[in-house]
């Protein structure tokens, strides 16, 4: 399978075979107040991966290596087999595969942490702090924070 270059311009150092990890993420989407669980397919980079084997709390289940060619194909992404068919491939989801491939070609020794075509399940995985998808931040006055009359001057 080659890389159709018309259909990924900015992605001409990348071919088909390029290695990159995707993750499969638990996220929560707020509505009517509630938040509802949502399993979310997302590119995880290589500094991102070599903190998750240390050990850091994250919301991703499990994580595969996988080449760029067999994840995104001039159609579209294509669901890896290891994956749930309910799971819902993130926002931007080629821009951000291609960025991933490209910071395994720059640390080629995290490719390592999952082999190419193994599933590692090993993460601290936990939803305590949920990732909320569709949130928005609104900034009122009263969030402002007071200073003081000569924080910005010299004294």
């Amino acid at each position: 399978m080659t890389m159709d270059q018309n259909t990924y311009p900015n992605a001409t150092d990348l071919g088909a075979e390029s290695y990159l990890v995707v993750g499969l993420a638990t996220c929560f989407l707020r509505e009517d107040g509630e938040v509802h669980p949502v399993q979310v397919i997302e590119p995880i980079p290589a500094a991102a991966m070599e903190a998750l084997i240390k050990g850091i709390p994250t919301s991703y289940e499990q994580a595969i290596g996988i080449t760029l060619g067999s994840v995104l194909t001039p159609e579209g992404p294509q669901l890896p087999a290891e994956f749930p068919a309910i799971a819902q491939f993130c926002d931007d989801f080629a821009y951000r595969a291609t960025a991933t491939a490209r910071t395994y070609q720059a640390r080629p020794q995290a490719q390592e942490l999952v082999p190419l075509g193994t599933t590692r399940k090993d993460f601290n995985y936990s939803t305590e702090r949920k990732r909320i998808l569709n949130s928005t931040n609104i900034v009122r006055t009263e969030d402002n924070v007071k200073q003081h009359a000569y924080t910005h001057q010299v004294l």
